[in-house]
């Protein structure tokens, strides 16, 4: 059986267009950048690091996962918007706003309302890279993996303790959490994402497909 072609996954992209996605494209997975700086972000930069088994230090390392990679020739990039909007001062330091009780009330306020309107919009993206995970497995590719965009939502607290996942199923990986460069991997892509944040964010995940 022959190699198969980006053209041949085209199905995946009009599919994610279904579904709602912005864009989508077929890429090289030579064109995914992975940095062993991006998880360590992770650790400094976000309040979830540790607290989900989706996310570091319990997923694949940078070093890990670039051998994973190697073993796939071709991934699915999507791009969705949310629908969130806030100030650009606000957006700029949107966690401190959100977090520090001696924050000025009305940027609490907008930033707690930024992601209230982020989270109750993008709850349905994960959801979505399941269902393109689904259809590409279904079309010959037993290997298809999603990563998601954000931390995982299914419980409101992760089985950590524990060490093994409630929602096998449904849990997936942030790609950052691997150390993916999405900003990077999105230029090569030629579907740049705009950074600092303008207006909507722009989210993008990936799926790999074999």
């Amino acid at each position: 059986m022959p190699d198969k072609e980006p053209e041949d996954f085209a199905f995946l992209v009009e599919a994610a267009r279904t579904l709602g996605a912005a864009d989508a494209k077929v890429i090289p997975t030579s064109d995914v950048v992975v940095e062993n700086r991006v998880p360590l972000k992770c650790r400094a930069g976000c309040i979830g690091y540790g607290k989900k088994l989706t996310c570091p230090p319990h997923v694949p390392t940078p070093d890990e996962f670039r051998k994973i990679l190697a073993e796939y020739r071709y991934a699915l990039l999507v791009k969705f918007i949310s629908p969130a909007e806030a100030d650009p001062d606000v957006i700029c330091s949107i966690y401190r706003y959100w977090l520090d009780p001696a924050a000025p009330a009305d940027k609490k306020e907008q930033a707690t309302q930024f992601w209230k309107d982020h989270f109750n919009g993008t709850g349905s993206f994960a959801p979505m890279m399941l269902e393109l995970e689904r259809t590409a497995f279904n079309a010959g590719n037993p290997f298809a993996l999603a990563f998601i965009n954000g931390s995982c939502r299914l419980c409101e607290t992760c089985n950590v303790k524990a060490g093994i996942c409630v929602h096998p199923t449904q849990a997936r990986i942030p790609e950052h959490a691997v150390g993916v460069n999405m900003v990077k991997t999105a230029e090569n892509a030629g579907m740049p994402i705009r950074f600092p944040v303008q207006g909507h964010p722009e989210l993008m995940a990936l799926l790999l497909i074999d």
